[in-house]
């Protein structure tokens, strides 16, 4: 592939930029390989760039129904933490935040990764304990994270009211300063050109619609709209729809799909510092690069695919973060999309070999996959290529539903981000 440096700008730029590269291959499918990635997303592609990195595995596909990263990946707030309660927890976000620090260089991509900081606003005197639980946790484990009070949040956030007559008075914040926001698109591209780099071949408009099995119960491949694929192993990273391909080997997965809204406004200059998060009002905010105030609400109720919500969701939303941020009030949101979450009952991903010889699984992130790309592909791989689970997704099994042995993290993960 072509590197990427102020060198290669510049030579481009006296051609005109005519000489660029495609930045991945687009390839047939083969008859087979061994192993096949199903879902083209940042988890898909990292799994299988770290599977032919670190692995030395080369005869890989990544099939993907739609376009590269066209589902959650391309959907979410891009935001970065690891401030999670629980060590199983906090040690897998933390593995991927320790990726996220040094993955432009490694994937010689920039995947515009800011630590600008995460900072979690309290507003009453039971988010004052549990984000001081959290915070005391984080450090026994390792992880920066540290208390603020109403005026030291005003100083690292200054565009927040701290005002006590508002409906909801900062009362405090948990700030994690090595938190912050990346570029999602260039995540899943940057994946996607170092994979096929290595020679992994990316299949776009090649829908899975059935696993394939030998009589012992081993996969043996794939139906694709594109005809069949054989393979030895199968990895399944489809987000919401990975109870859905799931099925189709007899797995039922204990996910919960609920659709998930987020908005932006138009562009202005830079205004906010930070990544502010409130789980007692469901919202969250960042300023992208562009300009633009993104903005994240909770997720709908009702079980759905559906890529859209309730419009009283991010009303809700809006309303309190105009009284938050009064600067914002005359903000023009210029667009409103919405995902598919897939949340287990814990609220804790499954990122585990299944019951089925040959057959992997890497789903339940609910709201917080993004923040987990790099970490919770490289430990994909990891358990793909062994066959074993590495120590840090070790306890994140399909088993713990039926042993009891959960892992709630539904406090952290109690808004969209």
């Amino acid at each position: 592939m072509q590197k990427f440096s102020a060198f290669s700008l510049a030579r481009q730029a006296l051609g005109r930029h005519l000489g660029w590269q495609p930045q991945w291959r687009s390839v047939a499918p083969k008859p087979s390989y061994d192993i096949i990635i199903v879902g083209g997303g940042g988890h898909g592609l990292g799994a299988a760039y770290y599977l032919a990195r670190q692995h030395g595995l080369r005869n890989i596909a990544v099939v993907e129904r739609g376009w590269l990263a066209g589902g959650n990946t391309a959907r979410n707030t891009t935001i970065i933490r690891s401030n999670y309660l629980f060590e199983q927890s906090s040690s897998y976000y933390e593995h991927a935040l320790k990726l996220w620090e040094n993955l432009s260089d490694e994937l010689n991509y920039n995947v515009m990764f800011s630590q600008r900081g995460c900072l979690m606003i309290a507003h009453n005197v039971h988010d004052v304990q549990v984000f001081k639980r959290h915070v005391h946790a984080n450090r026994l484990n390792g992880i920066d994270n540290e208390w603020l009070t109403p005026e030291q949040v005003k100083v690292f956030c200054p565009p927040l009211n701290i005002s006590p007559n508002i409906r909801y008075p900062v009362l405090g914040g948990a700030l994690q300063r090595r938190a912050g926001t990346a570029r999602h698109d260039a995540v899943a591209w940057g994946y996607a050109r170092a994979a096929s780099d290595l020679g992994v071949d990316i299949i776009e408009n090649c829908e899975v619609t059935g696993i394939d099995r030998d009589a012992s119960g081993r996969v043996t491949g794939v139906q694709t709209t594109r005809g069949p694929i054989r393979a030895k192993k199968i990895g399944v990273s489809a987000a919401g729809h990975s109870s859905v391909v799931m099925a189709m080997a007899g797995i039922r997965l204990p996910l919960q799909i609920n659709p998930l809204q987020a908005l932006v406004s138009e562009p202005v200059k830079p205004a906010f510092p930070c990544v502010v998060m409130s789980n007692t009002i469901h919202a969250y905010i960042s300023q992208s690069d562009k300009g633009e105030m993104v903005i994240g609400a909770g997720t709908d109720s009702y079980v759905s695919y559906t890529q859209r919500g309730g419009l009283h969701i991010p009303a809700h939303t809006l309303e309190a973060i105009c009284e938050l941020v009064p600067d914002f009030r005359r903000l023009r949101m210029l667009r409103s999309w919405g995902g598919i979450t897939d949340n287990t009952p814990d609220r804790s991903p499954i990122t585990a070999k299944t019951s089925v010889p040959g057959l992997y699984v890497n789903c339940g992130w609910g709201t917080g996959g993004f923040k987990a790309t790099p970490g919770a592909a490289n430990l994909f791989a990891w358990t793909i290529a062994r066959d074993e689970p590495h120590p840090i997704n070790a306890p994140f099994t399909l088993e713990r539903f039926r042993e009891g042995t959960l892992i709630d993290e539904a406090a952290a993960a109690a808004v969209a981000h």
